[in-house]
Protein backbone atom coordinates (compact mmCIF):
# COMPACT_ATOMS: atom_id res chain seq x y z
CA UNK A 1 0.00 0.00 0.00
CA UNK A 2 1.18 3.65 -1.02
CA UNK A 3 1.82 6.00 1.92
CA UNK A 4 -0.01 9.16 2.52
CA UNK A 5 2.50 12.36 1.80
CA UNK A 6 0.52 15.15 2.39
CA UNK A 7 2.22 18.50 0.11
CA UNK A 8 1.20 21.46 -2.20
CA UNK A 9 1.60 22.08 -5.76
CA UNK A 10 2.30 25.77 -6.75
CA UNK A 11 1.16 26.29 -10.32
CA UNK A 12 3.49 29.91 -11.05
CA UNK A 13 1.24 30.19 -14.25
CA UNK A 14 -1.61 31.02 -11.96
CA UNK A 15 0.15 32.90 -9.02
CA UNK A 16 0.00 36.57 -9.31
CA UNK A 17 2.26 37.59 -6.04
CA UNK A 18 -1.02 39.02 -4.26
CA UNK A 19 -0.28 37.63 -1.10
CA UNK A 20 -3.63 36.23 -0.36
CA UNK A 21 -1.45 33.26 0.91
CA UNK A 22 0.46 35.49 3.45
CA UNK A 23 -1.96 37.17 5.03
CA UNK A 24 -4.24 34.37 4.82
CA UNK A 25 -1.60 32.31 7.05
CA UNK A 26 -0.92 34.60 9.57
CA UNK A 27 -4.55 35.35 10.51
CA UNK A 28 -5.41 31.50 10.54
CA UNK A 29 -2.44 30.62 12.70
CA UNK A 30 -2.21 34.21 15.15
CA UNK A 31 1.22 35.17 13.78
CA UNK A 32 3.00 38.06 15.72
CA UNK A 33 3.05 41.35 14.28
CA UNK A 34 5.59 41.26 11.58
CA UNK A 35 6.30 37.74 11.50
CA UNK A 36 5.56 35.75 8.55
CA UNK A 37 5.28 31.81 7.70
CA UNK A 38 4.67 31.74 4.19
CA UNK A 39 6.17 34.64 1.89
CA UNK A 40 6.22 35.08 -2.27
CA UNK A 41 9.90 34.91 -3.11
CA UNK A 42 12.53 37.69 -1.81
CA UNK A 43 10.29 40.95 -1.70
CA UNK A 44 13.97 42.54 -3.13
CA UNK A 45 13.16 40.72 -6.54
CA UNK A 46 9.24 40.61 -6.16
CA UNK A 47 8.18 43.06 -8.98
CA UNK A 48 11.16 42.29 -11.01
CA UNK A 49 9.89 41.13 -15.00
CA UNK A 50 12.03 38.06 -16.18
CA UNK A 51 12.40 37.75 -19.99
CA UNK A 52 13.61 40.17 -22.79
CA UNK A 53 11.42 42.60 -24.65
CA UNK A 54 8.36 42.26 -25.83
CA UNK A 55 8.32 38.88 -24.24
CA UNK A 56 8.46 39.68 -20.48
CA UNK A 57 6.58 37.89 -17.80
CA UNK A 58 6.86 38.16 -14.07
CA UNK A 59 6.72 34.55 -11.94
CA UNK A 60 5.69 34.68 -8.45
CA UNK A 61 7.03 31.50 -6.33
CA UNK A 62 5.13 31.07 -2.99
CA UNK A 63 8.01 29.75 -0.19
CA UNK A 64 6.58 27.81 2.73
CA UNK A 65 8.12 24.85 4.69
CA UNK A 66 8.75 21.97 2.09
CA UNK A 67 7.01 19.40 4.89
CA UNK A 68 10.44 17.30 3.45
CA UNK A 69 10.49 13.05 3.55
CA UNK A 70 13.40 13.51 5.24
CA UNK A 71 13.00 16.68 7.68
CA UNK A 72 16.63 17.92 8.97
CA UNK A 73 15.19 20.18 11.46
CA UNK A 74 13.63 16.82 13.37
CA UNK A 75 16.99 15.60 13.35
CA UNK A 76 18.59 18.87 14.63
CA UNK A 77 16.17 19.39 17.26
CA UNK A 78 17.66 18.36 20.82
CA UNK A 79 14.17 18.38 22.28
CA UNK A 80 12.31 16.75 20.18
CA UNK A 81 9.54 19.39 19.19
CA UNK A 82 9.14 18.67 15.59
CA UNK A 83 7.63 15.81 14.45
CA UNK A 84 6.93 14.31 10.84
CA UNK A 85 3.42 12.38 11.30
CA UNK A 86 1.93 9.86 9.48
CA UNK A 87 0.40 11.65 6.41
CA UNK A 88 3.83 13.61 6.08
CA UNK A 89 3.48 16.68 7.67
CA UNK A 90 5.92 18.09 9.28
CA UNK A 91 4.80 20.11 12.49
CA UNK A 92 6.25 21.91 15.34
CA UNK A 93 5.24 21.91 18.59
CA UNK A 94 5.63 25.60 19.83
CA UNK A 95 5.31 24.61 23.52
CA UNK A 96 8.29 22.04 23.17
CA UNK A 97 10.46 24.81 21.79
CA UNK A 98 13.26 25.30 23.59
CA UNK A 99 14.33 28.35 21.50
CA UNK A 100 17.26 26.93 20.29
CA UNK A 101 17.55 27.89 17.19
CA UNK A 102 19.51 24.76 15.92
CA UNK A 103 16.24 24.09 13.26
CA UNK A 104 16.25 27.13 12.16
CA UNK A 105 19.97 26.98 11.28
CA UNK A 106 19.36 23.41 10.08
CA UNK A 107 16.56 23.89 7.56
CA UNK A 108 18.18 24.38 4.10
CA UNK A 109 14.97 26.35 2.46
CA UNK A 110 15.19 29.19 5.44
CA UNK A 111 11.45 28.12 5.71
CA UNK A 112 12.04 27.93 9.75
CA UNK A 113 12.19 31.44 11.23
CA UNK A 114 12.37 32.24 14.73
CA UNK A 115 9.48 34.46 16.59
CA UNK A 116 11.95 37.14 18.75
CA UNK A 117 8.41 38.02 20.38
CA UNK A 118 6.96 34.58 21.19
CA UNK A 119 10.57 33.20 21.98
CA UNK A 120 10.33 30.16 19.73
CA UNK A 121 10.78 29.06 16.24
CA UNK A 122 7.86 29.41 13.86
CA UNK A 123 7.08 27.29 10.63
CA UNK A 124 4.01 26.20 8.02
CA UNK A 125 2.22 23.57 9.11
CA UNK A 126 0.07 23.37 6.36
CA UNK A 127 -2.82 23.81 9.02
CA UNK A 128 -2.70 20.36 10.79
CA UNK A 129 -5.60 21.60 12.81
CA UNK A 130 -7.80 22.13 9.60
CA UNK A 131 -6.46 18.93 7.85
CA UNK A 132 -7.54 16.45 10.87
CA UNK A 133 -11.16 18.07 10.13
CA UNK A 134 -10.56 17.17 6.67
CA UNK A 135 -10.25 20.81 5.27
CA UNK A 136 -7.79 22.20 3.11
CA UNK A 137 -4.78 24.71 4.66
CA UNK A 138 -6.25 28.05 5.04
CA UNK A 139 -3.16 29.58 2.21
CA UNK A 140 -4.90 26.70 -0.73
CA UNK A 141 -8.68 28.29 0.51
CA UNK A 142 -7.67 31.77 0.37
CA UNK A 143 -5.64 31.73 -2.93
CA UNK A 144 -7.91 33.95 -5.63
CA UNK A 145 -5.82 32.66 -8.65
CA UNK A 146 -5.96 28.72 -7.70
CA UNK A 147 -2.25 28.42 -7.70
CA UNK A 148 -1.83 26.33 -5.05
CA UNK A 149 -2.81 22.58 -5.00
CA UNK A 150 -3.36 20.38 -1.86
CA UNK A 151 -3.53 16.63 -1.30
CA UNK A 152 -1.60 13.21 -1.23
CA UNK A 153 1.16 13.93 -3.69
CA UNK A 154 1.28 9.44 -3.90
CA UNK A 155 -2.53 9.87 -5.16
CA UNK A 156 -2.81 10.48 -8.90
CA UNK A 157 -6.64 11.07 -8.57
CA UNK A 158 -5.72 13.96 -6.33
CA UNK A 159 -5.08 17.35 -8.44
CA UNK A 160 -1.91 17.71 -6.34
CA UNK A 161 -0.73 14.32 -7.00
CA UNK A 162 -1.67 14.72 -10.54
CA UNK A 163 0.30 17.84 -10.89
CA UNK A 164 3.35 16.42 -9.61
CA UNK A 165 3.70 14.40 -12.10
CA UNK A 166 3.84 16.90 -15.18
CA UNK A 167 7.39 16.83 -16.67
CA UNK A 168 7.88 20.68 -15.62
CA UNK A 169 7.17 20.39 -12.07
CA UNK A 170 10.00 20.86 -9.69
CA UNK A 171 10.96 21.43 -6.43
CA UNK A 172 13.17 23.35 -4.70
CA UNK A 173 17.07 22.07 -4.15
CA UNK A 174 16.42 18.45 -4.82
CA UNK A 175 20.27 17.94 -4.25
CA UNK A 176 19.90 18.45 -0.62
CA UNK A 177 18.79 14.81 -0.27
CA UNK A 178 15.37 16.24 1.96
CA UNK A 179 12.52 15.01 -0.43
CA UNK A 180 10.47 18.21 -0.61
CA UNK A 181 6.62 17.59 -0.15
CA UNK A 182 5.97 21.37 -2.59
CA UNK A 183 6.43 21.33 -6.18
CA UNK A 184 6.33 24.36 -8.65
CA UNK A 185 4.71 24.13 -12.37
CA UNK A 186 6.96 26.78 -13.63
CA UNK A 187 5.63 29.46 -15.58
CA UNK A 188 5.62 29.03 -19.74
CA UNK A 189 7.93 31.22 -21.37
CA UNK A 190 5.53 33.15 -23.95
CA UNK A 191 4.86 31.76 -26.95
CA UNK A 192 6.21 33.38 -30.47
CA UNK A 193 5.77 37.12 -31.04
Amino acid sequence: MVETQLGLVIDQERCIGCEACTVACKNENLGSIGFIRVQTQDAAQKDIPAGKFPDLRMTFMPLVCNHCDRPPCEDACPVDAIEKRQDGVVILDREACDGCRACVDECPYAAISFDEEAEHAEKCNLCAHRIDEGLEPFCVVCCEAQAIHFGDLNDPATTAGRLKRAETVFQLMPEQGTGPSVYYCPQMAPRGV
